[in-house]
């Protein structure tokens, strides 16, 4: 296991005050890919230094913390140009890497479907282009990816590095070549679906703020769940079904969190196109963070880039099984607010988790309403197209004709009104 050093720059007043919680989050990063942290260093300067981001004491500074602790690694809370992580890996004497590496590097380690590892893969490569100088140290910094794995360098030299990057240009193309093809597959799922009467709930929010957890309570699904940041990564769809049988599909994706990677916003493109394409997003939101607010605004903030516009969001605010008594129940009165766009549950215990579902109800079933049609024998063409235009509750066969208990909006159904039966009749 690494051990590692964090570093903090500060460049404004909100920078300073945001410091500790920005180096609390690093820690999940690194403790989540696998280092051990045994150091953290804060600077405030004006700017950062063109040459080695750090002012040349506190370079100094870190390599003397380095080789008192014995650490093998440097994160820095920041985007380092590729002179800069060079500088500095000369300078301090171990490997350097910034914010966006390790993501990558967990998002390399976490990855788990074909289409993952290629959208993984294809991001590390986006990353690792620019930064070819020369070095084996800088040649194979995605090192634990199956990226790194293919890109070593073999010796100094500008025919070298031509090579290495022409190798890499190829191999982007070809991954690009690839997502695409998983553009166009996911494309053609959306479209199906669009025309399926049944609508799609994505679960989004902050990493680790529950939304696995809350998956598995309303599918009954056993997702693997963890504290650690980024604990699952490919996205799972799923039914989730109410008691008179209405349902819906839920989907988990992968979470937020704040300066996410645009290499991975543009290659997880066709993962994230889930979202926008839904009938309704559930944010969840860790409500025992201190830092709720900055989470939720980043999720907002991939939302909008995203194009999520005119999707209805719903807020669950999570985790309130850890909270008071007196403020849980506070909380939960809440929920029954009408049309509450800002709901409270806890996902472990499942309280909450009612008013949430009948929220969603409320928003994917609005325009609906339940009839029984009488279909006759004869008419085998109507007993076939009317689950592609409702949702079937109930289905059964009498007299030698069929019965069907639908959800579905009247305008869809139309054609199916002369065959309306009136009245209740026990199933």
């Amino acid at each position: 296991m690494d051990k590692a050093i964090l570093v903090n720059l500060a460049t404004t007043k909100k920078e300073k005050e945001d410091a500790r919680d920005s180096i609390a989050e690093l820690a999940g990063l690194a403790s989540a890919g696998g280092a051990r942290v045994v150091g953290t260093v804060f600077q405030n300067r004006p700017r950062a230094s063109v040459r080695s981001f750090l002012g040349a004491g506190k370079v100094e500074e870190v390599h003397g913390l380095r080789k008192q602790l014995g650490a093998d690694l440097v994160v820095f809370d920041h985007d380092l140009t590729p002179i800069q992580q060079r500088n500095l890996e000369q300078e301090i004497g171990a490997r350097v890497i910034d914010r966006t590496q390790l993501i990558l590097e967990i998002f390399g380690q976490r990855a788990r479907t074909n289409e993952g590892k290629l959208q993984v893969e294809m991001a590390q490569l986006s990353y690792l282009l620019p930064r070819l100088v020369g070095k084996g140290i800088a040649m194979s910094r995605l090192g634990g990816s199956s990226a790194g794995a293919g890109i070593r360098a073999r010796g100094p030299g500008e025919k070298r590095l031509e090579e290495e990057r022409r190798r890499i240009n190829d191999k982007i193309a070809k991954l690009r070549k690839d997502i695409v093809a998983i553009q166009k597959r996911r494309a053609g799922q959306r479209e199906s679906r669009r025309k399926s009467p049944v609508p799609t709930v994505s679960l989004v929010g902050y990493t680790s703020a529950g939304k696995s957890t809350l998956f598995n309570t309303l599918t009954r699904e056993r997702r693997y769940t963890s504290p650690n940041l980024f604990a699952t990564l490919d996205p799972l769809l799923r039914r989730v079904s109410y008691p008179d049988g209405l349902y819906f599909y839920l989907s988990d994706t992968v979470g937020f969190i704040r300066k996410l990677p645009a290499e991975l916003v543009t290659s997880f493109q066709a993962t994230l196109d889930e979202v926008r394409e839904a009938d309704a997003v559930c944010h969840i939101i860790d409500a025992t963070s201190p830092r709720a607010r900055e989470q939720a605004a980043a999720v907002d903030g991939v939302l909008a880039k995203i194009g999520v516009r005119d999707v209805p969001v719903v807020r669950a605010f999570n985790k309130i099984d850890l909270m008071a008594e007196a403020e849980r129940t506070d909380l939960l009165r809440r929920n029954t607010a009408k049309d509450a766009k800002t709901l409270y549950i806890s996902a472990l215990t499942g309280e909450g988790t009612g008013d949430l579902m009948e929220r969603l109800r409320e928003i994917l079933f609005r325009d609906h309403r339940a009839f029984t049609f009488h279909i006759p024998a004869d008419r085998e063409d109507l007993a076939r197209s009317l689950p592609q235009r409702s949702l079937v509750l109930k289905r059964r066969e009498r007299d030698g004709n069929l019965e069907f208990q639908v959800m579905a909006d009247p305008a869809v159904v139309e054609n199916y009104l002369p065959y309306l039966r009136q009245g209740d009749d026990p199933w």
